[in-house]
């Protein structure tokens, strides 16, 4: 499918931490490579759940008590401490129903919420088939047409646009070996295809070692149709034959909570 560092880019992507859209860029923690200042760097959770079929048979009252327990969950959390974005998965897959894209600077946020999950009556009845972790970081690539989007990469601020498309990408072996220049060229014409599509904001994050993948993509948009289009003419690029595994793909929906809690519940 398509190679994580082509651009896709958003005009009106901002940079500020969690809570935050929009304002100052994170906080600089000392020089990085290439004497550029460090950028403090997110933690960047794609959590996906399935409801149990055992939860429909229960009464109606039953479960909307317990569905209230995740709306109150939901609404608890800080956007200071963490960026919590809801999604609803139904109908686009059969292994999911629902998904938290959750961002924040410290690792243990993420964790709590899904400690607090758990901790729900609900959590009973809940199933987690995927789950993807990683973090912000500046691309290796030079973006020659943006070379701004660099840096927004270095800081997440998502939930502008209704559809969400996310799946984790590994490259081949033989990539990674590839000269600079070589993958760099590759890269030129991935970069000029993605830029045809503004309508389609790339979000990517990088895995190396967090998790079993090496990067989580993720991209938002208003016209899945773009999107489509985008994924079909990626194929035909040279950067396409140094893709490992480009799937799972999941579809998500930005979706109110208390809506979402209505596709899943008798409420």
């Amino acid at each position: 499918m398509t190679h994580p560092s082509s651009p896709a880019t958003d005009s009106q992507s901002t940079t500020g931490r969690p809570g935050q859209p929009g304002t100052a860029p994170a906080a600089q923690a000392g020089p990085a490579a290439g004497g550029r200042p460090a950028m403090h760097r997110q933690f960047i959770s794609f959590a996906f759940y399935k409801l149990l079929p055992e939860f429909r048979r229960l009464p109606a009252d039953r479960q909307s008590a317990m569905m209230a327990g995740l709306v109150k969950l939901v609404h608890a959390n800080n956007p200071q401490d963490m960026l919590l974005l809801h999604y609803s998965c139904v109908g686009t897959r059969p292994d999911v129903d629902l998904m938290f894209w959750k961002i924040s600077y410290q690792l243990e946020q993420i964790q709590e919420f899904s400690a607090a999950i758990n901790r729900l009556e609900l959590g009973g009845y809940l199933v987690s088939p995927q789950s993807y972790l990683a973090q912000s970081k500046r691309s290796t690539y030079v973006d020659k047409i943006d070379p701004a989007h660099d840096d927004v990469r270095t800081c997440i601020v998502p939930g502008k646009r209704k559809y969400l498309f996310v799946y984790p990408f590994v490259k081949t072996r033989e990539w990674y070996l590839l000269s600079k220049p070589t993958r760099q060229g590759i890269m030129d014409e991935h970069i000029a295809v993605g830029t045809k599509y503004a309508s389609v904001k790339l979000n990517t994050t990088y895995s190396f070692g967090l998790d079993d993948q090496e990067f989580v993509v993720a991209f938002e948009t208003d016209s899945p149709d773009d999107f489509l289009d985008l994924v079909q003419e990626l194929r035909e690029t040279e950067g396409s034959r140094f893709t490992l595994r480009d799937t799972p793909i999941f579809t998500c929906v930005q979706t109110p909570i208390e809506s979402l809690v209505g596709q899943l519940a008798r409420l």
